[in-house]
């Protein structure tokens, strides 16, 4: 825990450096963006709350991710204005109110590379902002956009910063670091509970505790999954059943609005031990694929090289009776993994531009047998992504293959007997370098 803890020190020290130097490349992109579509500022906000239909409750505020870009300032109705050779104008929407806390901005390592504006009403902000000319607007607060004679959301200059986003900076991967600090440490107490014994809603108040946050702080509902529920992807539930043989637990943490997003799944001593020797099998297979990650290679084909993977691993164990590539080639693994390998990272946890080409918002297109695959772009250097395979044994997806021409390929009998398991995903975020990768997860969660 030493180690952790200076690692995590030695970022905050050097924070300030770093974002001057992630603004810098921010002003530059913007002006590229500027330059290309004809506008000559842009206009992001922070973005206004959503109150739910008939009620005067709002959800969780999310900033536009644009904005969280460039600015790490929490709250909504903040307005940021770039200019080409200017420094970007920050109006901060500041009320005063009883209701709700307001912290004060206080002295942030972000606030010297900003003229800082003060506004105590939304009003009063966008009276500050003014009618900017020939200025493209991105935010979802688009009445008072349009009354400003703002361009709203146009596609191009939001596909050449989406393009932009997936190239991170070094005070970006700083953030995601810090943020797989704070989960590791969350998985870790995670794992202890499940092993004691622990139910899913106990799993669960163990990672927020030892991660030191709330469920609305975190980039994503956490997915505490006890045996079979491991093979519904996006399970939230929070069962109190005890003792489970099998879990899945993919959870994350978020800081200066920059996540993490880890899996891990483990079998209790108990756990039947045919579906140990998967989890142990797809351990492998994500270590192999993790060791593939290098600039320059199409997603798809990594994507492609994990069901080659995975189908080995289900011949190896019986259930399937066809070879891997054959057995990719007639679809028959993608019953068994049916999401993509992963996503790109950073302000959102799917983050933006994995299925772009080019800055225009030209898109690859996916590999013919992976027609849904979410990322299809070519790894780059200093992309941030997820590589997380999975193997599952989901009824509604294996149904059609019961009465289909390769039913005699699967093992039915072993598949009904490991499907009460669930399933297996094993997820790390790994960041491309020229020499080929890091892997942000494993230093701070080897197992």
């Amino acid at each position: 825990m030493a180690t952790l803890s200076f690692r995590l020190d030695y970022q905050m020290t050097d924070l300030a450096s770093l974002f001057q130097t992630h603004i810098a490349d921010r002003q530059r992109t913007t002006e590229e963006a500027l330059a290309q579509t004809g506008f000559e500022t842009l206009v992001i906000s922070s973005g206004q709350v959503y109150t739910h239909f008939a009620d005067d409750q709002v959800a969780p505020f999310h900033p536009t991710p644009h904005f969280a870009h460039w600015c790490p300032m929490p709250g909504p109705h903040h307005v940021l204005v770039i200019r080409p050779g200017k420094r970007p104008r920050l109006i901060r929407f500041a009320p005063e109110d009883f209701w709700y806390e307001q912290p004060p901005l206080g002295g942030p390592f972000w606030a010297s590379e900003f003229e800082i504006e003060e506004a105590s009403t939304i009003e009063d902000v966008w009276k500050q902002l003014g009618t900017p000319q020939s200025a493209a607007y991105i935010g979802n607060e688009f009445d008072r956009a349009k009354l400003a004679g703002l361009e709203l959301n146009p596609s191009l200059i939001t596909a050449h910063l989406d393009w932009h986003r997936t190239t991170k900076s070094a005070y970006e991967v700083a953030c995601i670091e810090e943020a797989t600090i704070i989960a590791a440490r969350g998985h870790l107490a995670a794992r202890s509970t499940f092993l004691g014994g622990g139910s899913e809603l106990e799993i669960h108040f163990a990672y927020i505790q030892a991660a030191g946050i709330v469920d609305h702080e975190m980039p994503y509902g956490s997915i505490v999954a006890l045996n079979e529920m491991g093979a519904t992807l996006h399970y939230e539930g929070k069962r109190k059943k005890k003792h489970g043989a099998v879990l899945l637990i993919d959870a994350g943490a978020q800081v200066r609005g920059y996540a993490s997003d880890i899996t891990r799944t483990m079998p209790a001593p108990h756990c039947d031990n045919r579906f140990t020797a998967l989890i142990t099998g797809m351990g492998e297979i994500q270590a192999q694929l993790c060791n593939l990650v290098k600039p320059g290679m199409p997603y798809g084909d990594l994507h492609h090289q994990g069901h080659i993977l995975i189908a080995g691993l289900l011949r190896d164990s019986g259930i399937l009776r066809e070879s891997a590539e054959e057995s990719v080639e007639k679809g028959l693994s993608r019953p068994f993994f049916p999401h993509g390998l992963g996503h790109h990272l950073g302000i959102q946890v799917h983050d933006v531009a994995g299925r772009q080409a080019a800055p225009d918002g030209t898109l690859a297109p996916p590999p013919l047998q992976h027609p849904t695959l979410r990322t299809t772009c070519t790894t780059a250097e200093n992309q941030v992504f997820t590589v997380e395979p999975g193997l599952y044994f989901i009824p509604m997806l294996l149904r059609p293959f019961r009465e289909s021409e390769h039913q005699a390929m699967f093992d039915w009998r072993l598949i009904d007997e490991l499907t009460p398991f669930g399933g297996i995903r094993i997820e790390d975020n790994l960041l491309v370098t020229a020499a080929g990768h890091r892997n942000l997860t494993r230093p701070h969660l080897p197992i």
